[in-house]
């Protein structure tokens, strides 16, 4: 079994799959934040099913971009299940899983990175990438021939059925993808 995790955005989601199938996906919102949460929901969606931890065999984690604290968060919670448990994580980028949703030889997938901007890149259909991700007006964003996938707010069981398809690693090879630097790394520079 697989657990995915994604609250890199404003609504995130977890995900339980059999391999590639979906056993459920639940989204998950908390204005205030998603780590008073995301076990509580964890714990339930794995109660329904009648699962636990020790039936997990991969963990896998949205990388981002995104909220640098949901990034954190996410990544977080997911290395700290898999080094308990000794399993292994996944690491997938929201990217990539929306692009994973959608068809055509290239596809762009674009969401919303606040103050004017959109996280956006271009794979090709066999999820390669085209045009690495970047932060910047949609109109600077250079989409082609590209079909333009928009975000929509359950990402979890795209990141697990493509962990499932490449397998995991250790932890502590899975990072972050944050694309925008930091507000306290803005700061830094420009003092």
């Amino acid at each position: 079994m697989i657990l995915a995790i994604d609250v890199c955005n404003e609504v995130g989601s977890i995900a339980l799959l059999d391999g590639t199938r979906l056993i459920d996906e639940r989204r998950l919102e908390s204005p205030d934040g998603f780590g008073h949460v995301l076990f509580d929901a964890i714990q339930q969606m794995l109660d329904a099913h009648g699962a636990s931890l020790p039936d997990i065999t991969l963990y896998a984690v949205a990388t981002g971009p995104g909220s640098f604290t949901g990034v954190r968060v996410g990544l977080t919670a997911a290395k700290g299940l898999a080094y308990a448990s000794g399993k292994p994580l996944a690491g997938v980028t929201n990217l990539e899983a929306l692009a994973s949703l959608g068809t055509g030889a290239l596809r762009a997938p674009v969401f919303d990175a606040r103050r004017g901007d959109v996280y956006a890149a271009v794979y090709d259909d066999a999820l390669r990438m085209v045009v690495p991700p970047v932060v910047c007006p949609l109109a600077d964003f250079p989409i082609g021939e590209a079909a333009r996938i928009d975000a929509g707010p359950l990402l979890a069981a795209a990141v697990g059925r493509l962990a499932a398809a490449r397998g995991g690693v250790h932890p502590a090879a899975v990072e972050a993808t944050y694309v925008r630097p930091s507000d306290a790394e803005l700061l830094s520079t420009s003092s």
